[in-house]
């Protein structure tokens, strides 16, 4: 700076001093050229109205409409104010349904435009209508459509004759019971006039449920403003320079950017001198001060080869100035260290180690790598113990990760949870770990027809577990002495499908495989029964006869001599089982052995008595070790692969157990698969299924009084949930005051046998149960009176008057069928007392309670457990198993249900209550809040308990606000890595949307040898959206870099989600080459999301293979063929270039279509049975599906990739084939357009033709044939 002492006055050098921020502000502005990127959405910028509803959406179908009420109208301002007071308006109207940590999340949704797709989605539904001219509204009802309010009446009349429209699982359907009416799209722009007039008469004919109302966004004429997105990264990597390449393009047009540009670099500092405000004080000194500016970033961009001495300690030194900095900048200052790292280096080798740092960092690392296997130099980024993958994860997925652990907290802080115990619960494992439940086969009516242990057949195989540990060679059998592998087959004798399993039972027999086989004869229960007339039950006596004459493997194979008299398509006769009788045991009574007094009948209800109470659903059905096959897989030429692979999976299990010492050679292999966690005593769906729901408990009470039945019809459905759990009454084992895990509540009309029935079994499991509570809650089927619900008020008032113990006797009786028959008839309810009961409190009761208890029940059971008048339902700590049939609950099923949510959730959520210390009525109804709240959630990964074990010297620590529920974020990461130019941003980012506490471990690496980053990084993310000085624009996220050295070769990449194929549509230079040294002006570079891939697996179903050169479609209605694909060899592998939409996945016309169907589908948008493949895509992330197709019965033996007529690979004929197919308009195009077809298909290969091609990709490619291979 002293060579620079006589141009500047000694005053003035007195004012720089004086204008010197704190050293650890911004980051110096730069007199070089700035390089800007940004990139632009394919589709006009959407809404911000409609993003917004659709994140409320998320949060429940009800708030979703709520808010539509509230906003109504709301465009009417969007006209007079700025665009930044709508947005404001906006979020005020989001605030009455959102708590703080929402709203917070709502602003980042909106900043990075999260349900813009969604949005975009609608609008091209609509587009596929298409829309009649001229309307910003209209409905499509049944194929009709009209923008006329008038004509809804007459389209609706026949609108039941014509084909029922498909809706999304993303369509907005207004909440209403029914919804097997007719079908009222509305097309429409929410907030709009034009929207008002059409949701006032179909919301109200939706609620006199003549209608099924659905909305869809439809906005008449989109913003021509384009939607500039963010959540991406740009990278400017310094070039290696062995070759000279530079840009030999002239550059133009840049120079007019370059004063505002100025402008906004006089803002920021340089080296602590703030130039704007030295210019504003001394404006007779700008040019003086202009080249001291330039002389100070001459020297700071000094990007001299660092030697190898100076790089060994680089890491260490950048924690050193980031640990020196103080908390507030800590994460500013190791931003700009790492995403300007090229011309920080230098600095950063001046400064000196921080001994005692690098001592902590040392510590920290041993214990990490022994802990977690993290190495030094690794990241990791953890979110309440959920590990947060970059290069995998990108914003879109992290908001979602927000907003479900946000809810979770909220809900729980608001229980009055906080802390610790808080974190504790966000631990706790809900969620089942194996949803293949098993049945327990330790049953005496299984007919078992081997025993590998006892039998002499297996007497030569080792009887150790070790044996499991041997290797083998694939696909061989571990041949042990030990049952462990059970097969159980329930049959009926005489369907028609019995004797195919028969037979595969037979051969794994016949054949030695280590399998276990039993079978569970379901026979006719009649006391007498002719096995003359019955070829079931003449099955069973022969059975038996065999049996005892002589063992039960020659009886089974007596039974499948029977099977192989029986032609195919015929069933079992009792002639066949004569026939067989006769042959092998001439001397035999035969009429003895079946008749109606024969004396082997023994045994023969116990099959079918197991068989309903296991709950299996129809014959046949098979088990494998206690697992049920679904109902897909019970093929029989399939079963035969599927029951040797379970054999091979099952292995793996018991190599496991063996090797941790869980199954040691004096252990029962059956009693050791019997006491695994997912046996169960019976299979129900309804309570085992994978799909679940739940009732959403109000975190704080509602002073309302559950019989102010007109208040509570006022109420949403969080708070009518609220009163009715608070003030609902409990019957439990026994009257004393103890914490519950499991909270029951039945409903049903109790005015009805069934619903009795159903009160009768859950009062008759409460006398072996020790962990549940059971509550009611009537659901009358008719319109209510005094005289219909006699038996549901006296069930109520015992609840309301008695104890415990008179309560169970006084509902057992009440539950009878007689005793209901006299109250319903007029009998007195005191003529019912059980000794001890207080009968005048009763009785009062009964004849004051009235019917707004019974109406607001009543009212609950169909708004919010939406069941109709009458059904019935069992609700488990706030998990809803309904409706149910007459016959589909009984005694065993609340076992069943005790068992299950116990010991899944209720028994961890308990013993952390408990600790809390809360009383049994409020604890108890704690846990059922808490279940309800924790396993309504999504699975997630298990959570790592982290411990850093030192603090104090290498770890950046920000604390969180006090009484309020935080994130607990830990990152480790090397400040000079790539990752760290992401993670640092993004964790700004997250300290201004997110109450967080974070800890930063530095994870530094020693003697590195080569320099650790060669670029410049720029994260586009900002926490909300931000609005210019006229506060009239939103600022479009742009990625700018300033301070640019001006002398290497610079290469601009843009680092976006991996679905995402961008393409550059405008620059003012080459981008691969830029050399700021030789451009006059700013580099500006724009791109474009010209697509999102729809990536899939397709295999044959048959063969199990890829069908190699099978092409798919992608389109619309109207525009079949948009886009097409071939899968590869390679895993099946396909993508489809897409954009957010509602899109048709077809196998293309020709060989393709001819000689496949598609057989099923997962992942896709339609269900299984529905002929065309929808595809949704609507929002910013990859879609993958899987598709399985099948050769058409008539093509079983063609190839795609030969001749169908000559079995020859036909080459010449294949090209000219898809010539044909190339529509005639664009043969005829000029013969100056280049069509490139190539070679292989994919993201990173449309890349590399970019590159080649970079400005006339499309002029040299048409759209239908880039991508063709």
């Amino acid at each position: 700076m002293a060579g620079w002492a006589p141009l500047l006055p000694p005053a003035l050098l007195l004012a720089l001093l004086s204008a010197r921020p704190c050293p650890c502000g911004t980051a110096p502005a730069s007199s070089s050229q700035p390089v800007t990127a940004r990139l632009a959405a394919k589709w006009p910028a959407t809404p911000l109205l409609l993003e917004a509803s659709e994140f409320i959406a998320e949060d429940g179908n009800e708030k979703f409409w709520q808010f539509l009420e509230t906003v109504r109208e709301l465009t009417v301002y969007k006209q007079g104010d700025s665009e930044y007071s709508y947005y404001n308006l906006i979020l005020k109207k989001a605030g009455q349904f959102l708590s703080n940590l929402q709203i917070n999340l709502l602003k980042f949704a909106l900043s990075i435009r999260a349900y813009s797709p969604t949005v975009q989605m609608f609008q091209q539904i609509a587009a596929d209508e298409p829309p009649p001219e001229g309307c910003s509204a209209f409905v499509v009802i049944h194929e009709k459509h009209t923008c006329k309010i008038n004509e809804i009446k007459k389209l609706l009349k026949k609108a039941t004759k014509r084909p029922r429209p498909y809706l999304f699982k993303g369509d907005h359907k207004f909440p209403t019971l029914k919804e097997d009416g007719p079908v009222v799209i509305l097309y429409a722009e929410m907030g709009t006039k034009d929207f008002v007039k059409f949701h006032k008469i179909l919301s109200e004919k939706a609620q006199k449920e003549e209608i099924v109302y659905v909305l869809r966004h439809y906005v008449q004429k989109p913003n021509s403003r384009k939607m500039y997105l963010s959540g991406y990264g740009v990278e400017l990597a310094i070039k290696s320079t062995e070759y000279k390449a530079v840009d030999d393009t002239q550059v133009k047009g840049a120079n007019e950017t370059k004063e505002e540009e100025d402008e906004e670099d006089e803002e920021s500092d340089v080296q602590g001198f703030l130039f704007g405000k030295l210019k504003r004080m001394h404006p007779d000194l700008k040019n003086n001060l202009m080249e001291f500016k330039k002389h100070l970033i001459e020297t700071t961009n000094n990007m001299e080869p660092l030697k190898v001495w100076e790089m060994q300690d680089l890491s260490f030194q950048a924690a050193t100035r980031i640990m020196s900095t103080p908390v507030y900048d800590a994460l500013k200052v190791m931003k700009d260290i790492a995403q300007n790292f090229p011309i920080r280096a230098r600095s950063l080798t001046r400064v000196p180690v921080d001994k005692k740092m690098q001592k902590e960092i040392e510590e920290n690392q041993k214990h990490f790598h022994e802990t977690l296997g993290i190495q030094p130099g690794e990241a990791r980024l953890f979110l309440n113990g959920l590990h947060i993958d970059l290069d995998f994860q990108d914003p879109f997925s992290i908001l979602e990760t927000l907003k479900l652990e946000g809810k979770v907290m909220h809900d729980l802080h608001e229980l009055g949870i906080k802390g610790e115990t808080l974190s504790k619960f966000m631990r706790l494992h809900v969620h089942p770990t194996d949803n293949n439940y098993a049945l327990d086969i330790r049953h005496s009516s299984i007919i078992w027809i081997n025993n590998i242990e006892q039998d002499h057949s297996y007497s030569t195989w080792p009887a150790s577990y070790q044996e499991l540990l041997k290797p083998s060679f694939p696909g061989f059998l571990h041949e042990i002495r030990r049952n462990l592998y059970n097969l159980v087959l329930f049959v009926d004798p005489v369907q028609e499908d019995t004797g195919g399993y028969m037979k595969l039972a037979e051969l794994f027999y016949h054949h030695d495989v280590p399998l276990r086989i039993g079978i569970v004869f379901i026979l006719s229960t009649k006391e007498e029964i002719d096995g003359s007339e019955d070829a079931g039950v003449a099955l069973w006596r022969t059975f038996n006869y065999i049996a005892e004459e002589s063992d039960t493997s020659q009886a089974f194979l007596s039974i499948i001599n029977m099977y192989h008299e029986v032609k195919d398509g015929n069933v079992l006769t009792v002639d066949d089982v004569k026939h067989v009788l006769r042959s092998e045991y001439p001397h035999a009574d035969v009429q003895s052995i079946l008749g109606v007094h024969s004396e082997y009948d023994q045994g023969r209800k116990a099959g079918a008595t197991f068989y309903k109470k296991s709950g299996l659903g129809p014959l046949p059905q098979a088990l494998f070790n206690g697992v049920p096959f679904p109902r897909e897989e019970m093929d029989v030429v399939e079963l035969e692969t599927l029951i040797l692979q379970r054999i091979f999976d099952a292995t793996g299990f018991f190599q496991q157990a063996v090797f941790m010492g869980l199954l040691e050679d004096h252990v029962n292999a059956v009693d050791f698969l019997m006491d695994q966690n997912n046996v169960v005593s019976r299979i129900n769906l309804s309570i085992l299924g994978a799909e679940r729901r739940y009732i959403h408990f109000r975190s704080t009470s509602v002073p309302f009084h559950v019989e102010d039945f007109s208040t509570f019809s006022f109420l949403d459905s969080q708070d009518k949930s609220a009163v009715i759990s608070d003030n609902m009454k409990y019957l439990t084992k026994k009257d004393e005051d103890t914490l519950y895990a499991v909270t029951v509540w039945i409903v049903a009309d109790f005015d009805k046998p069934a619903g009795r029935r159903l009160l009768s079994d859950a009062l008759k499991s409460l006398k072996t149960s020790s962990h549940t509570r059971v509550g009611i809650l009537n659901n009358p089927s008719s319109k209510i009176k005094e005289d219909n619900t006699a038996i549901a008020r006296g069930i109520l008032a015992a609840f309301l008057t008695q104890n415990n113990d008179n309560l169970k006797s006084f509902l057992s009786k009440l539950s009878k069928e007689d005793t209901a028959k006299s109250l319903a008839a007029g009998t007195k309810i005191v003529k019912f007392l059980i000794p001890g009961m207080d009968g005048d409190t009763l009785e009062k009761k009964y004849n004051t309670l009235g019917l707004d208890l019974i109406k607001t029940q009543q009212m609950y059971c169909q708004e919010v457990l939406k069941l109709l008048p009458g059904q019935m339902a069992v609700i488990s700590n706030g998990r809803v198993l309904g409706p149910l049939g007459e016959n589909e609950f009984y005694v065993e099923d609340f076992s069943l249900l005790e068992k299950v949510t116990y010991s899944t959730s209720a028994e961890k959520i308990k013993a952390l209550v408990k600790e809390m210390g809360n009383s049994s009525k409020s604890g108890s109804d704690l846990i059922m809040k808490i279940d309800a709240l924790l396993s309504s959630l999504p699975k997630t990964e298990m959570r790592q308990d982290l411990d850093l074990l030192k603090e104090q010297h290498s770890v950046v620590k920000v604390a969180p606000q006090e009484n309020e529920p935080f994130y607990d974020v830990i990152a480790i990461v090397d400040p000079l890595t790539r990752e760290a130019q992401k993670m640092t941003h993004l964790l700004i980012v997250l300290k201004d949307i997110i109450n967080m506490k974070l800890r930063l471990f530095l994870n530094c690496r020693s003697k590195l040898s080569e320099v650790p980053l060669k670029s410049f990084y720029r994260f586009v993310l900002e926490p909300e959206l931000t609005y210019g000085i006229n506060k009239h624009l939103p600022s479009e996220p742009v990625a700018k870099f300033l301070e640019l050295p001006e002398s290497p070769l610079l290469t601009l990449n843009m680092i976006t989600p991996e679905s995402w194929l961008v393409e550059a549509v405008n620059s003012s230079c080459d981008l691969d080459n830029i050399h700021l040294q030789e451009i006059k002006g700013a580099v500006i570079a724009e791109y474009e999301l010209e697509y999102i891939l729809l990536e899939g697996h397709c295999f044959d179903v048959t063969t199990g293979q890829p069908p190699r050169g099978l092409q798919f479609t992608l389109g619309t209605k109207k525009n079949p063929v948009m886009v097409d694909t071939i899968v590869m060899a390679n895993l099946g592998y396909f993508q489809l270039k897409a954009n957010p939409g509602a899109w048709i996945l077809r196998l293309r016309k020709g060989r393709s279509e001819e000689i496949y169907q598609v057989f099923s589908h997962e992942g896709t948008d339609s269900v299984a049975d529905l002929t065309d493949v929808i595809v949704v895509l609507n929002n910013f992330r990859s879609k993958i599906i899987k598709v399985q197709v099948q050769k058409k019965p008539d093509k079983v033996y063609e190839d795609l990739l030969t001749d169908g007529t000559t079995g020859k690979k036909g080459k010449v004929e294949s090209i000219a084939r898809f010539s044909e197919e190339i529509p005639t308009d664009e043969k005829e195009k000029k013969s100056d357009i280049l069509n490139i077809f190539s070679v292989a298909s994919g993201h990173l290969y449309e890349r590399f033709l970019r590159l080649i091609f970079p400005q006339n990709y499309d002029a040299f490619c048409p759209t239908s044939h880039k991508n063709t291979s």
